[in-house]
């Protein structure tokens, strides 16, 4: 008779929990939904129309946010509009769902590349080496990316730019 209430309470979380596990869908399936959302924003962004195609990937995040290849195509599109630190963000989400991704570790290190981060992109160049088995295309893409290294920036000089001139004050 004790022993009642206690055996109760442990029913009842033994329920809870084991009912907990029923209503979620492994990692491995994508809400077919965030895919069709994903694909219109592959289509649109291949198109060049970057704003329709973050917009549709966002929406394929927001449906589903365990859909890595909507975060790679995001990535891409960043790269594309020179929003390379955004990229390299959006990649690292994707390597954490599946930290063997080949083209998102590759696509990481291009960004930080065209940043200038190139020991980072040497470690994702290690990483990428480890994890690659077969066809390492992108592998040697982003080696010779790193070789050439970061995009030169081009700074003009204006001509005819005017100094403002300051009134002068009085000292007391």
């Amino acid at each position: 008779m004790r022993f009642t209430p206690a055996s109760i309470a442990l029913a009842v979380l033994l329920t809870t929990v084991s009912s907990v596990g029923l209503s979620q869908r492994p990692d491995a399936q994508i809400s077919p939904l965030s895919v069709e959302w994903a694909h219109k924003g592959i289509v649109a962004s291949k198109a060049g129309n970057y704003q329709a195609a973050t917009d549709a990937l966002e929406t394929a995040l927001a449906v589903d946010p365990r859909n890595r290849n909507a975060y790679v195509e995001l990535a891409q599109v960043a790269r594309a509009q020179g929003l390379q630190g955004k990229a390299i963000r959006l990649y690292r989400e994707a390597l954490l769902l599946d930290p063997t991704d080949v083209g998102a570790l590759v696509g990481q290190g291009e960004a930080m590349v065209e940043k200038g981060a190139i020991a980072k992109a040497r470690e994702n160049l290690a990483q990428a080496k480890n994890v690659c088995k077969a066809d390492c295309a992108a592998v040697g893409k982003l080696a010779a990316a790193i070789d050439k290294g970061p995009p030169a920036t081009v700074l003009s000089a204006k001509e005819g730019v005017t100094v403002p001139k300051v009134a002068e004050t009085e000292t007391p």
